[in-house]
């Protein structure tokens, strides 16, 4: 991974950022809202679903300090609760939907090097690319799975709990950006090892 220069980094991370917003309004639009569609939030064009401070100015900042870890968000996709054919049910699936398909980029893109190293047909800049590839998936997807707003494990944890614990949600909706904030800083220590142990698991390469 080392030949892989910064600008890969951050162009794999916006496309993932992208399939994963995606992977939201095309659950909602099958759970039977078209919110996304009418305003044009299901597309490949960043220009759509780029966030200036967590698509951009974080991620970017990640990379050139050499922090040791790369994530970051786009903007939401939205769509109305009020349309999903399963009420909350419809809600949980509309937030895994993003994290599912970071992991299926993962695994596939892990399968890809296995499949390489196990046939002998290794190709150094494609196994460097790919090993990108299913690293920021990985953490891409265990960073959305922190129950943290506005993060989907936030929105899945809503969609599951009993309606009496709403309200304790709400309370601390509040104070998501500072929790945000501190786990950025601090959390990242244990995200990146469980994301390396995935890696391994997927691709049969040890960190």
């Amino acid at each position: 991974m080392t030949g892989v220069t910064p600008i890969f980094y951050f162009l794999i991370l916006i496309a993932s950022i992208i399939v994963h917003e995606v992977a939201h309004g095309l659950m909602a639009e099958r759970e039977g809202d078209h919110t996304a569609r009418l305003l044009g939030r299901i597309t490949l064009n960043p220009l759509k679903h780029i966030d200036w401070l967590g698509s951009v100015i974080l991620p970017l900042a990640l990379i050139l300090t050499n922090a040791g870890f790369v994530v970051g968000w786009a903007k939401p996709v939205p769509y109305d609760p009020n349309n999903l054919r399963n009420g909350r049910k419809s809600e949980a699936k509309v937030s895994v939907a993003g994290i599912i398909v970071n992991l299926g980029i993962a695994v596939i893109f892990g399968l890809l090097i296995r499949v390489m190293l196990l046939t002998g047909y290794v190709s150094v800049p494609v196994i460097d690319i790919a090993s990108i590839i299913v690293l920021i998936n990985i953490v891409l997807a265990l960073f959305n799975s922190i129950p943290i707003a506005p993060l989907d494990g936030f929105r899945f944890l809503s969609s599951v709990l009993p309606v009496r614990a709403l309200p304790t949600m709400r309370a601390l909706e509040q104070y998501s950006l500072p929790m945000l904030i501190l786990f950025i800083v601090f959390g990242w220590k244990l995200v990146v090892p469980f994301a390396f142990t995935v890696y391994s698991l997927l691709t049969g390469i040890a960190i």
